[in-house]
């Protein structure tokens, strides 16, 4: 229960600190960075008096709930306040994606074992090297500092959910024993297309499932259309074992 409180009071600090002007490598920086978003260096900052410049409204187009929804929510609106949707998704799946292929690096995210600090300075070098954007390298820092990067893979796949909204996409998912053929991975995407009607667009996302035997699953929207030659067998059998009324 801490815990999950503690992500909640943090949501609207996140969302500022992303939008701050930079992130230093030191742990105190960083927590500056939370509690006072334009946090810079005080000898380069410009106190010159101007007028305030009233920031665009940003809603998340879906509800998210929970802890990694919350800080999807957050990096949503700074990313889109900065015009920078496209650009952070790219960045935060890359980042995922290298977690994947590296098991020290994967092991390292999720280990709390490691300071904070340490995982901050290394998560800053990381952004460095990668060359990130800010928004994504301040929140990543932020990931690091709050011992929440064992969760960046779970957060990546909410905002991404987040950024096809706002494109008006709908994923859909198609399972299938082997990849489909072209022809008819068009067909299907079409006939949903045709489902959804215009100012929506399907994504459409393949999966390989050996057990599923045959056939198709589809997963699209809150539907789920199961047209496996798995399930169809057990419809089968319970079929089959349900006693006979021969009086019917």
């Amino acid at each position: 229960m801490a815990m999950a409180g503690r992500i909640r009071s943090s949501v609207p600090r996140l969302t500022k600190a992303l939008m701050s002007d930079s992130v230093s490598t030191q742990r105190l920086n960083v927590e500056r960075a939370l509690i006072c978003p334009n946090f810079t260096d005080p000898q380069s900052r410009n106190f010159a008096s101007a007028s305030p410049t009233k920031e665009p409204k940003i809603k998340v187009p879906v509800a998210m709930f929970g802890g990694s929804g919350n800080y999807a929510s957050a990096l949503y609106i700074a990313a889109a306040k900065a015009k920078t949707l496209e650009k952070v998704e790219a960045e935060l799946l890359d980042l995922v994606a290298a977690s994947q292929k590296s098991p020290t690096f994967s092991q390292f995210m999720k280990d709390l074992a490691v300071p904070a600090d340490t995982r901050v300075k290394a998560m800053t070098q990381i952004c460095d090297q990668a060359k990130f954007s800010e928004i994504t390298k301040n929140f990543l820092v932020v990931l690091a500092d709050n011992g929440r990067l064992r969760h960046v893979d779970t957060i990546a796949k909410r905002f991404s959910d987040l950024t096809m909204a706002h494109r008006g996409e709908v994923k859909a998912i198609v399972t299938t024993v082997i990849p489909l053929p072209a022809e008819e991975e068009k067909e299907l995407k079409d006939t949903l297309q045709q489902i959804l009607g215009k100012g929506k667009k399907v994504k459409l996302e393949q999966k390989i499932d050996p057990s599923i035997l045959g056939g198709l699953v589809v997963e699209f929207g809150q539907k789920v259309f199961d047209m496996s030659i798995k399930t169809r067998a057990k419809q089968m059998e319970r079929f089959l074992r349900d006693p006979i009324n021969f009086d019917a």
